[in-house]
């Protein structure tokens, strides 16, 4: 004698196992080309390098800035919660780091934070500059360039 479950409860089995499953982030890596169209597209990138790096080299225009790490590698504990203040787990995200070290590390941390889709800049700055793209001050970051 075979038991068969009604299909109703088949259903509502694999619903509660798949709404116990961790939700997981969509990390993609990205070029400076895909990143560029990004930002223009409005997806918030958050360069998580250091504020020495950023004079150093510039940012990209319109970026936010949120250092991930201290120069020995310590992690800021509240990196994530801040992270939330720049960009909500439901928008897409892109990291860009000196060289994409960083930026894996930090997704993550969004990935285990929630959040649905994170672009990792592959190259970090140093390829974004090697492909003639701009930077501009720290400073002047925050107002877009057409």
């Amino acid at each position: 004698m075979k038991l068969h479950a009604p299909r109703s409860c088949v259903v509502f089995l694999v619903a509660a196992v798949c709404a116990s499953l961790p939700l997981k982030a969509e990390v993609i890596d990205v070029n400076t080309s895909e990143l560029a169209h990004l930002s223009a597209d409005g997806v918030t990138i958050v360069d998580v390098r250091r504020v020495e790096e950023w004079r150093q080299t510039g940012v990209i225009s319109g970026s936010k800035r949120l250092t991930y790490s201290d120069a020995q590698g310590k992690v800021d504990p509240e990196w994530v919660k801040k992270m939330k203040a720049i960009a909500p787990p439901d928008r897409p995200v892109a990291l860009i780091c000196r060289t994409g070290g960083r930026t894996t590390a930090a997704a993550k941390l969004l990935d285990e934070a929630g959040y649905k889709k994170v672009y990792n800049a592959r190259g970090g700055i140093h390829a974004w500059i090697d492909a003639g793209l701009p930077v501009v001050p720290p400073e002047s970051a925050d107002r877009k360039t057409p």
